[in-house]
């Protein structure tokens, strides 16, 4: 797994034998099981994800019903609100396969980025390009009908849907399950 982690690093940085012993050394590869609940609300976390094999959903549960509100997979990384602000979280975080994630906090990356410098960098790089993935998805989402989203979903993450179970990829896309079937049938019937 630590060879998957060092070729998407070198897309960012070259890392050297000592940095990479020193990723390693770091012990925050995670096996985690499918249905693990990483994050409630409620708790307090210091806990940053980054997936390198595997699917994991963030959440709210409103009135009852759970309202997803995305999916991390590989090569896709997390760190929630409530790390940076040191407040309880307000969503959950769970794993909707078997995932193998890597799992750090802010101790252990002040240590690295001082240690090795060039990892800070990528971090600055990484989040930027985050942000921008974000914006750019908060915008379309606001801005398309759920025909619009799930054709989106079709063209740029089609993988998510083999791997999500269909009531969470509705609640994702802002609507009922019994909604997404219908809309898939009328997809397909257009098609033909």
């Amino acid at each position: 797994m630590q060879d998957i982690l060092f070729d998407f690093i070198s897309k960012y940085v070259s890392l050297t034998e000592d940095e990479k012993n020193a990723i390693v050394s770091l012990d925050i590869f995670r096996s985690v099981k499918k249905g693990t609940t990483l994050l409630k609300k409620g708790q307090k976390s210091n806990d940053s994800y980054f997936v390198l094999k595997g699917c994991i959903r963030t959440y709210y549960v409103i009135d009852e019903e759970e309202k997803t509100t995305a999916f991390y997979t590989e090569m896709e990384a997390l760190t929630p609100p409530c790390v940076i602000s040191k407040t309880p979280s307000e969503y959950y975080i769970s794993c909707i396969e078997d995932s193998i994630l890597l799992v750090s906090n802010s101790d252990m990356e002040e240590e690295i980025n001082s240690k090795f410098p060039k990892f800070e960098i990528m971090c600055k790089v990484l989040s930027e390009e985050l942000l921008a993935k974000q914006q750019i998805d908060f915008d379309a989402f606001k801005t398309s009908s759920p025909e619009q989203r799930y054709l989106n979903l079709l063209q740029k993450r089609p993988d998510l849907i083999q791997r999500v179970p269909q009531h969470q990829l509705a609640s994702y896309l802002g609507i009922k399950p019994q909604s997404l079937s219908r809309l898939r049938a009328r997809i397909l019937e257009k098609k033909s």
